[in-house]
Parts: structure tokens; C-alpha cells; sequence
């Protein structure tokens, strides 16, 4: 069982050594550990400084290009790998190394494909009233969209099991942590929770600068991840609301009009119930057009799924060649050769060097005094 440690990283340079200190050099049930950084673009150094702590792979984007694409670029560099676990922590130190043997197990044995550390917000004391209030809301609107029973839907602490690895995408540039659970929950993959423990606040987050940027940037991602996974439920309710508004002006029209003919002062109804319609119909028009495209996209994304399996089966000769004193290479991934973490393996005895056996305690006889 091989797992990939991945940390994405923007001018981490001051924390992230306190950061992979932390990490766990082995965890039961598991093989080898090994550590993926991605590099999204810092210009402190960041890199080197993971080569000088000895992280095993690293994958580098040229400038920033936000955490959403660096947390898929790792989750495509870890499949490639031949990953079959991949957990996911932030470099400043957030989240405790400790935690990574309670946040694996559901995976080891085989009930769930991804696991979520719930960070259990309303007890954590840096956060404000307002921003708890806001945590327990958008957790509350992830779980009606995803369907399924996350409790901590913005915790970047996360366990996916390499088929959930592979199978997930993220659309938006601003985050993966929303986007993702809703895709597990179309998927129909297995989401658990594990409490967890947080470390004190290193810094400010540099994902947003304010509650209503926060507020804002995340109901966007999830506005659009429910239009793109459930287009004729946005947009045919929005089409039946507008039919049933036009509607009722018309028959508001036809009421008067039954009544008096010739009075034409309802006129203005008629014209914004006949547009209200048109605009109905349009909309379902949207819907369906919608429909095929998110078929389209389904059928797109199982391409990819294969070709990440493919590219996984390359990971896997490649693994193999990483256990000789050949480092693994594969495009964009620069492996550095350190020694994977792996459990101590048991000492062997040479036969004639066993310990000599102890001879048997004498028998005791008669009645103890």
C-alpha cells in the first residue's frame, strides 16, 4: 500500500520544513510514504528548500496559477505515481501529521473512498462568530447539493483513495475543496468524516482576503457546480416559475377582458405574461442544451479517468524502477531519488546465532505456604 503525501504550496518557505517534520514516517497498513510538493509559482525559494528536506517528488508551475489547479496537478501526479492513497495538507502547518493514520483507515479498510477531516469549526478560537455561522451554512448548502454527509465541506485535510483520485475534476480556478464533495456525491463515492485536531494559526489565509470575498468566491463555485452537474433542475425550475408568472397574466388579462371587451387598460399584462412565457421557453431550451452538454462532459471525463488509469499502469513500472538507485522520471514530476519512508523491516536471524534456550523452571511440589 503506497501512499503519496501531497502539499500544495505559494511561498511556503518559512513553514513548510516545520511542516514536513510533522509528517508521519509510518503508519500500519501501510508500505512506503512519500511526499509530493507542488509548487504553485512561489518566488521565495520554495522549491529548493523542499529538494533540501529531502521530499521525494516535485511539481512546479512557472507563476501562480491558484489552489485549485495545483491540488488537481497533484492529484494527477500522485495517480501517475501509482499512488494508492493520496492525502492532501496545507504547508503552513494547519493540520497535525498525527491525524493521517485516523484520516487513511476508513480507505485501509475499504469503507470509504474519500475521508474529510472535520476540523469541528465552532471550537476552533481563532475563528470569529460570523465566519463559524458561515462554515456551518456552507456545509449545510454542500451537503443538499452533493447528497451526502459532509461535515467540514472547506477542510483542505482530506484522504481520496486512488480510485477516487483519479475520477474527480475541478472546473473552477478559485478552489477544489466545494467542487470536489459535490462530484463525489454524482460519482456516488463513499465520503466519511474523521474529527481532527488543528494547529495554532501560523498566518492569514492568502485564498481570500475578507469574509465577503470568502462569501462571495464560494457561492459562485457552488452556483456553478450546480448548474454544471444539474443544469435542467437550475434552469427548468427557473423555466416553470416564469411559465406559471406569464400564465397567471394572462388569465389575469382574460379575466378583464371576459368582463369588458371593450376596455383595454390590461393590456400591460398580457404583454409581460406573452414575454414571461417566451422567456420560459427559452430557458428550458437552456436546459436541454445543458443536459447534453453535461452528458458530454461525463463522456469526457471518462476518457480521462482511462487515460489516468493508463498513465497509473506507467506509474506503476516506474515505481518499480524507483527501488533501485534510478530515480523515477516522468513529464512534469521531478522525482529527487530520496529513500521512501518505510517501516522498519524485522531483524533476521543467522542460523547458529539464535539465542541459547533458557532452561525450564524446576517443578514445585507440595502445597504452597
Amino acid at each position: 500500500m503506497r501512499l503519496i503525501i501531497q502539499i500544495p504550496c505559494l511561498n511556503e518557505r518559512e513553514w513548510l520544513a516545520q511542516t514536513v517534520a510533522d509528517l508521519p514516517r509510518t503508519i500500519p497498513g501501510v508500505d512506503s510514504i512519500e511526499v509530493l510538493v507542488i509548487d504553485d509559482g512561489s518566488t521565495d525559494g520554495t522549491s529548493d528548500l523542499a529538494r533540501t528536506l529531502g521530499v521525494h517528488h516535485l511539481v512546479r508551475f512557472p507563476r501562480n496559477r491558484g489552489l485549485a489547479a495545483a491540488h488537481m496537478a497533484g492529484l494527477d501526479a500522485c495517480v501517475r505515481l501509482g499512488a494508492d492513497v493520496v492525502v492532501n495538507t496545507d504547508a503552513d502547518n494547519q493540520y497535525r501529521g498525527t491525524d493521517i493514520a485516523a484520516l487513511v483507515a476508513p480507505i485501509l479498510e475499504g469503507r470509504a473512498d474519500i475521508v474529510i477531516g472535520d476540523r469541528q469549526t465552532d471550537r476552533i478560537a481563532h475563528f470569529s462568530f460570523l465566519k463559524r455561522v458561515l462554515q456551518r451554512w456552507g456545509s449545510r448548502v454542500v451537503r443538499r447539493a452533493s447528497g451526502t454527509a459532509v461535515a467540514d465541506s472547506t477542510s483542505g485535510f482530506r484522504a481520496l483513495s486512488r480510485r477516487a483520485a483519479a475520477a474527480l475534476f475541478v472546473h473552477n480556478r478559485f478552489t477544489y475543496t466545494l467542487e470536489t464533495i459535490i462530484h463525489a456525491g454524482q460519482l456516488g463515492l463513499a465520503i466519511e468524516n474523521v474529527r481532527i485536531q488543528t494547529n495554532a494559526k501560523a498566518r492569514e489565509s492568502r485564498l481570500f482576503g475578507s469574509v465577503f470575498e470568502y462569501v462571495r468566491r464560494n457561492g459562485a463555485v457552488i452556483l456553478r457546480a450546480y448548474n454544471l452537474y444539474w443544469p435542467v433542475q437550475t434552469f427548468g425550475f427557473l423555466a416553470i416559475a416564469l411559465f406559471l408568472f406569464g400564465s397567471a397574466l394572462g388569465l389575469r388579462f382574460l379575466y378583464y377582458f371576459v368582463q369588458d371587451p371593450d376596455y383595454s387598460g390590461h393590456m400591460q399584462s398580457l404583454m409581460v405574461g406573452v414575454g414571461a412565457v417566451v422567456l420560459s421557453i427559452l430557458v428550458a431550451l437552456m436546459a436541454l442544451i445543458g443536459d447534453l452538454l453535461a452528458t458530454n462532459r461525463r463522456l469526457t471525463e471518462e476518457v480521462l479517468l482511462r487515460v489516468r488509469r493508463l498513465d497509473a499502469q506507467v506509474g506503476a513500472q516506474v515505481g518499480a524502477r524507483a527501488a533501485t538507485d534510478e530515480p523515477p522520471s516522468l513529464e512534469g514530476i521531478e522525482s529527487t531519488g530520496a529513500a521512501r519512508w518505510m517501516p522498519a523491516a524485522p531483524l533476521a536471524v543467522v542460523p547458529g546465532d539464535e539465542a541459547p534456550a533458557l532452561p525450564a523452571p524446576p517443578k514445585r511440589t507440595g502445597h504452597p505456604a
